[in-house]
C-alpha cells in the first residue's frame, strides 16, 4: 500500500504560517505533507494540472485547502479531484469575518469539509486516513489519548 499524503494547497504565500502549523500537526500524526501554492483565481490552469499530477498517483492523498476573502480554492479543487478535501481558512478579521461565508457555503456537487483550526484540519485528514490505515489510526488514538491525559491531570492539580 502507498504512503499517504496530505496535500496542503494555499492560494498564496501569505498563507505560510497557517500551513506549517498544518504540516507540523501532520507530522506529529504520522502523516507525510507537502506545501504548494496554486490560486484558482490566478493561476487556475497551474493549480488543474498540480492537482491532476496528484490524481494519477497511486498514493491515497487528502487535500487540505487554505484559501480567505473569497475561497474559490477549496470549490475549485473539490470539483477536480475523487479525494477528500478540507477546507481550512485562516482567520481574517476582514469584513467582520463575513468571509468565513466562502468556505462554508459550496454549490452543489462540491462539498469540501471546513474545518477552522489547523491542527484540526490535519486531524481530520488522518481519521480519514485512519480508515484504512492501523498505523495512523494509532497515531489518532495515541494524539486522542494524550489530550486526555492533560486534562485528567488539570483536574486532579485543581483538586
Amino acid at each position: 500500500m502507498s504512503k499517504p499524503l496530505v496535500v496542503i494547497l494555499m492560494g498564496s504565500a501569505s498563507d505560510l504560517d497557517h500551513c506549517g502549523k498544518i504540516a507540523a500537526a501532520c507530522e506529529k500524526l504520522g502523516i507525510e505533507s507537502v506545501q504548494r501554492i496554486g490560486s484558482a483565481h490566478k493561476v487556475p490552469m497551474y493549480a488543474a494540472e498540480m492537482l491532476a499530477g496528484y490524481e494519477a498517483s497511486d498514493r491515497p492523498v487528502v487535500y487540505i485547502t487554505v484559501a480567505g476573502r473569497s475561497n474559490a480554492l477549496s470549490g475549485f479543487t473539490d470539483g477536480a479531484v475523487q479525494s477528500p478535501v478540507i477546507a481550512c481558512p485562516p482567520y481574517s478579521s476582514s469584513f467582520g469575518g463575513a468571509d468565513i461565508y466562502s468556505s462554508l457555503r459550496m454549490p452543489s456537487g462540491v462539498a469540501p469539509a471546513t474545518v477552522l483550526e489547523p491542527g484540526n484540519a490535519a486531524l481530520l485528514a488522518a481519521k480519514i486516513f485512519g480508515l484504512t490505515n492501523p498505523e495512523i489510526r494509532a497515531n489518532v488514538a495515541a494524539l486522542q489519548k494524550e489530550n486526555q491525559e492533560k486534562l485528567y491531570k488539570a483536574d486532579a492539580d485543581l483538586n
